[in-house]
């Protein structure tokens, strides 16, 4: 096995994943040693942990200003993403061929908001779970419209922590849903020429699950536009809501990782710079539509996986987060 597929696979297990606690080159050496096989000298190492951490596919990033290495943000859905990028420019690739710069600053736009949709859930008292291997680079487009990028659980408001917990154990006990399961698209841009396929395709990834949501990064300033996804929305349920961030905001915030990472103050600071419009609500359904579900079941392995947190959740009677 070559250095840089070792490195790939034993460098996650110690790279801390805040880069204010990043490790120092010399220390993560002698870490990572007892991990590979083959005799490799220190300078080799330092050499495969400076290219790497160029590489936005590998596990190592490099702080910006300062020393040491930490774990990079999880990489965002190569298919949702490609697409994404392909409708800001308005399906005109070549307007954007060879210009790897624009990709890249289109792609980290990408990776800032879906951080912040992350930490905002976290403050509202909803809980994520990312789809990624339906987009993953190889996967079929037709994925497009059967998963959405994020679910969205919410559970009881109101309640103390003990009749929430008793509440949603009586819940599943009675075949009632113990919490509400949406499932989101996220899209940087609402325009006049995209907004249609967004719209269309949250509904079609949604159709298994209690309701859908469409997250824009920014504003709706057009009223023509925000009247025709109303009344899209009026139609077939899909609630739409905008953050309120600019282009020039999103590049003014942090990167992916500090935002994950932010200390309760910095949070707070983040958060004070969403502008947060509801469009339209979602209307929630009051089941899971178990038959649609199981059709897609099959086309990834995720599936399972976020029936297991559920599961795992009702039972526990509070909603864990997925890292738990």
């Amino acid at each position: 096995m070559s250095l840089r597929k070792q490195l790939s696979e034993a460098l996650p297990e110690y790279l801390p994943a805040n880069p204010k606690e990043a490790i120092k080159g010399t220390e993560l050496i002698r870490l990572i040693r007892m991990k590979l096989e083959g005799n490799y000298s220190d300078a080799s190492l330092r050499y495969h942990f400076s290219i790497m951490s160029c590489d936005p596919t590998s596990p190592i990033a490099k702080v910006e200003k300062g020393q040491g290495y930490y774990r990079r943000t999880s990489p965002v859905p190569a298919l949702s993403s490609a697409q994404e990028i392909y409708s800001q420019y308005q399906g005109r690739l070549d307007d954007i061929q060879g210009h790897h710069s624009e990709v890249d600053h289109a792609m980290m736009r990408i990776r800032k908001f879906r951080a912040i949709v992350n930490k905002w859930c976290d403050v509202n008292g909803r809980f994520p779970f990312a789809f990624r291997e339906p987009f993953s680079a190889d996967a079929p487009l037709g994925n497009l419209w059967k998963f959405p990028e994020m679910i969205l659980v919410d559970g009881e408001s109101g309640e103390d922590d003990e009749q929430a917990s008793a509440l949603l154990k009586l819940k599943s006990q009675l075949g009632l849903p113990p919490f509400r399961v949406h499932a989101a698209r996220l899209r940087i841009l609402p325009a006049h020429h995209s907004f249609r396929e967004d719209f269309f395709q949250t509904l079609s990834a949604s159709v298994w699950a209690q309701g859908g949501e469409l997250i824009y990064a920014a504003p709706i300033e057009d009223e023509a536009l925000s009247d025709a996804i109303r009344r899209l929305s009026t139609t077939f349920g899909i609630g739409v809501t905008t953050f309120g961030l600019t282009a020039e905001i999103l590049d003014d915030l942090p990167r992916p990782a500090n935002i994950l990472n932010a200390h309760p103050r910095e949070t707070e600071a983040l958060m004070e710079r969403l502008d947060v419009t509801k469009i339209s609500a979602v209307k929630s359904r009051p089941h899971i539509d178990w038959a649609a579900l199981e059709s897609i079941r099959g086309d990834s392995g995720e599936v399972d996986k976020l029936l297991a947190w559920l599961s795992e959740s009702a039972e526990s009677g509070r909603i864990l987060s997925y890292e738990e």
